[in-house]
């Protein structure tokens, strides 16, 4: 299934509208050679509505799927669901100068860009599916990570490590001590 919509779609016989239901299989988002920070493992649907605004298009929808994460503590992977609503105006690519430099406004962060009379949906997913992203990915908040000295996972087992931390700004001193007790 293509991942593009044709926008010379509407327009066509006073339509300015289009509603628009899809579903991708997760292999559809997998790029060789690429470390991606997820996987998706569930079919991504997505839901849109297309309008002509002149020669701009404003699309509104939603992207639902699963993706699988490692977590940041202990480094095991787990899945989560997203769920991520979109509202975005899209303009013709030859608007998209980027020579000057300017201050980003409100509108700057909803317009996106459109080629060739073409939206490319697989863009438009996956950058949703980057937005979903959690800033630290964590398994559970529970999670209590690896162990510093052995590097087991401290979710599944016990190790008999006992770490210990120094501060690493009083190490001088601490070598000051052993001095005075020779």
């Amino acid at each position: 299934m293509s991942m593009h919509y044709d926008l010379t779609h509407l327009g066509r016989h006073g339509r300015a509208e289009d509603h628009v239901d899809r579903t991708f299989e997760p292999a559809a988002f997998v790029r060789p050679g690429e470390d991606d920070d997820y996987r998706v493992v569930a079919p991504v649907h997505l839901v849109l509505d297309v309008r002509k605004d002149g020669d701009a298009f404003k699309v509104t929808g939603t992207v639902d799927t699963r993706i699988e994460l490692e977590c940041g503590r202990c480094l095991e992977r787990y899945e989560i669901p997203v769920t991520s609503a979109f509202e975005l105006r899209y303009v013709p690519d030859d608007q998209n100068t980027g020579d000057e430099e300017r201050e980003i406004e409100e509108d700057d962060l909803t317009t996106a860009f459109y080629r060739n009379n073409t939206l490319d949906l697989g863009d438009l997913m996956r950058e949703q599916l980057q937005l979903a992203l959690p800033m630290k990915p964590l398994c559970s908040e529970a999670c209590r990570g690896l162990c510093a000295e052995c590097g087991a996972n401290l979710n599944t087992t016990t190790c008999g490590c006992t770490p210990k931390w120094e501060d690493p700004r009083l190490a001088a001193l601490k070598g000051l001590l052993k001095d005075k007790e020779i």
